[in-house]
């Protein structure tokens, strides 16, 4: 198929974009978060073709983009006074909230799970998208299952054109990772996956606030009950390694490992550091002070590394206080939880 690219300020292609929704075609928008593919959320049909054009496992739920508070009645008659709460504080937003389905929303959007996770974005392009598609947009990130999220519309075509119906290029999106999930379907929230709506501020406004435990690290089997849970998930092409250390042990680790290598390496650093390393494919996501400018360059780095034929990365850990653990959760992922501990060995 002839995938269409529009402009997010093309009222008219706007409009065509909400049919193709209705209609039961997929289309790429942006969020704040990451680029979405999206598709009916109550069409079977719709769900089967996002699993089918990203190549994703269909035992991995999707999530439900609403606009509107009140059409949360179409998707639960048990929704729970937290999620009230945090739809208060945080939506439209970076949170995703699972809560008990009704059996009217099909299985083939939930993964086959009696639960369904929602979530109102905080993008104009997105809520006009959903509002025009007729309220309800099941949408995983729009890239191939298990390659670096997209954070730009040029990432959506170079995985995903010919295989969907439109392309909405409203620019660079503005945090660059994933939404927080929360567990709210039992008597005590869990966050499954981290993201910039941290347990900190979850625990603000529900005061008590758990942590999925296999958060970081490897999980095998089992049904995954949120997206990224299982699988893995923003993978460069390359081998990528994770180095845990001081700054001066990591970089010490590191060009031993450039100077041993005879394929081609990038390196995946921090302001702080980057001049420490004469070669190699050096690219810094930003200052370890500033962990937005950090996760906003993560997937962007991946794919300008695939992009450079770099066969092997070695990454640089960031510390997991607050916002921290969701950059480190998407770097352990995309490197297959390969870390190498360089802890006193200088």
């Amino acid at each position: 198929m002839d995938t269409l690219i529009i402009n997010s300020n093309d009222k008219a292609g706007m409009k065509k974009a909400g049919d193709i929704i209705k209609s039961g075609g997929l289309v790429a928008f942006p969020t704040e978060t990451v680029y979405g593919l999206g598709g009916d959320a109550f069409n079977p049909s719709s769900s089967k073709k996002i699993y089918a054009a990203k190549g994703r496992p269909s035992d991995n739920p999707l999530i439900v983009h609403i606009a509107e508070l009140s059409a949360l009645d179409r998707l639960s008659d048990s929704i729970p006074e937290t999620l009230y709460k945090l739809a208060d504080a945080f939506w439209p937003g970076p949170l995703t909230m699972i809560i008990k389905k009704l059996a009217s929303v099909p299985d083939e959007t939930t993964g086959g799970l009696d639960t369904v996770a929602i979530r109102m974005p905080h993008h104009p392009v997105a809520l006009e998208l959903i509002r025009e598609g007729g309220g309800y947009i099941a949408a995983p990130s729009a890239n191939a299952s298990g390659r670096p999220s997209p954070t730009l519309a040029s990432h959506v075509s170079e995985d995903l054109s010919g295989r969907i119906d439109m392309i909405i290029d409203g620019g660079e999106v503005g945090i660059g990772i994933e939404s927080t999930i929360v567990d709210l379907s039992s008597d005590v929230p869990v966050i499954l996956r981290p993201g910039y709506v941290t347990e900190k501020m979850l625990s603000r406004v529900l005061g008590h606030v758990e942590t999925d435990p296999t958060l970081m690290k490897k999980t095998e089997g089992g049904r995954p009950k949120a997206p990224g849970m299982r699988y893995r998930h923003y993978a460069p092409k390359g081998d990528m390694q994770l180095f845990k250390g001081s700054i001066s042990e990591v970089a010490d680790a590191i060009n031993r490992k450039l100077s041993a290598s005879s394929r081609k390496c990038g390196v995946l650093c921090c302001n702080e550091s980057k001049d420490l390393y004469h070669t190699g494919y050096v690219r810094s996501l930003g200052s370890r002070n500033d962990m937005d400018s950090v996760a906003l360059n993560i997937y962007r780095a991946l794919r300008e590394f695939d992009d450079e034929g770099i066969e092997e990365i070695y990454a640089e850990s960031f510390d997991t206080e607050g916002f921290g653990q969701a950059v480190m959760n998407r770097l352990l992922k995309a490197a297959g939880y390969n870390i190498i501990n360089t802890e006193g060995t200088k």
